[in-house]
């Protein structure tokens, strides 16, 4: 009997211990200053924090940087250290390039055209296979602006050609190479470092949402700005697999509540960001052009060539036949 009696408290200690392990403390990683004015991603971890706690489970958000880059925080989530992080999409596609198809130039229209795609298609459940494998998934797809446009220092830009004699920031060898298509040059530069890359020459712009210059105190060296809407601007909510794998059902789908509401908080977030960001960038003395269909068509043009620089034609064509059917 006391066998028994001892065998039956040890299962219900690691039964506890396992539902404990489960509902631990929510920590949420922060990739922007808490500015709900200017940081999308801010607005998705803040609606997500929100309702966790509201509904019983405990949750706190970490500052940027507070627990290391983005490499750190990669690192962190996979080994199941941190529940969810916001982050850079190319730290998801360190581990699956295929995540680089959300972001391929001119191929979604708007948001509204990514999340039918979304919804509509297996693209990320099919990436996220892989994630798992690899400690992480990515639960959503976060906005950080209507759209990214070209800021440069110099004149405006209608078509490619005006880029000829300019040399663009790039954020990675990726972005390089859809720049030398469109027949321009590019320059590798961390963004800590940009604003004296503006100021002494050394690259002459860079593609961004229209926030950014403010974000980073860019606005009175920029001078022109083109509404290019060359991609949407995303970075993604990943969890820790294993935290999310050990949920039981009840926080599970209060997690997912919680990533359905801070989704459509971030998406209300984006309908009034760049129009906030632009009348900013006008009373900045930011000179602000649109592409004319002739214009944007002949950027579409040229960047697909750049499409089978990231994926190969298999890979890139699933998210060019999904998008094509969401349209």
């Amino acid at each position: 009997m006391f066998r028994m009696l001892k065998t039956g408290a040890l299962a219900a200690i690691a039964a506890a211990t396992l539902a404990l392990g489960a509902r631990a403390e929510v920590k949420i990683a922060l990739d922007c200053p808490p500015d709900p004015q200017k940081c999308g991603s801010f607005v998705y971890a803040s609606a997500l924090f929100e309702h966790l706690k509201a509904n019983g489970m405990a949750a706190r958000t970490l500052p940027v940087n507070s627990i290391g880059g983005e490499a750190e925080r990669l690192d962190q989530t996979s080994q199941g250290l941190l529940e969810v992080n916001m982050a850079d999409l190319g730290r998801a596609a360190q581990l699956d390039k295929r995540m680089f198809g959300f972001s391929a130039p001119y191929l979604f229209d708007s948001m509204e055209h990514l999340d039918r795609t979304l919804a509509n298609s297996d693209l990320l459940q099919q990436i996220n296979e892989t994630l798992a494998k690899k400690g992480i998934r990515v639960v959503s797809l976060v906005l950080v602006g209507g759209g990214t446009g070209i800021f440069n220092t110099k004149k405006p830009i209608m078509t490619p050609a005006d880029l000829k004699d300019l040399r663009i920031r790039a954020l990675d060898e990726n972005q390089m190479k859809l720049f030398r298509a469109w027949g321009t040059n590019g320059v590798v530069i961390t963004m800590p470092e940009v604003a004296n890359a503006l100021q002494t020459g050394i690259a002459d712009g860079y593609i961004n949402p229209p926030f950014v210059p403010f974000l980073f105190g860019h606005a009175s060296i920029v001078k022109h700005y083109t509404e290019a809407n060359v991609s949407l601007p995303l970075r993604v909510a990943m969890v820790s697999e294993d935290w999310y794998k050990k949920l039981s059902d009840k926080d599970r789908k209060t997690f997912h509540d919680g990533v359905a509401k801070a989704n459509a908080a971030n998406r209300a977030w984006v309908k009034n960001s760049d129009k906030a960001a632009l009348e900013q960038l006008a009373k900045a003395g930011v000179k602000i052009v649109k592409l004319t269909a002739e214009g944007r068509a002949r950027f579409k043009e040229l960047s697909k060539p750049a499409y089978t620089a990231i994926l190969s034609e298999q890979e890139i064509q699933r998210f060019i036949d999904a998008a094509n059917k969401n349209r």
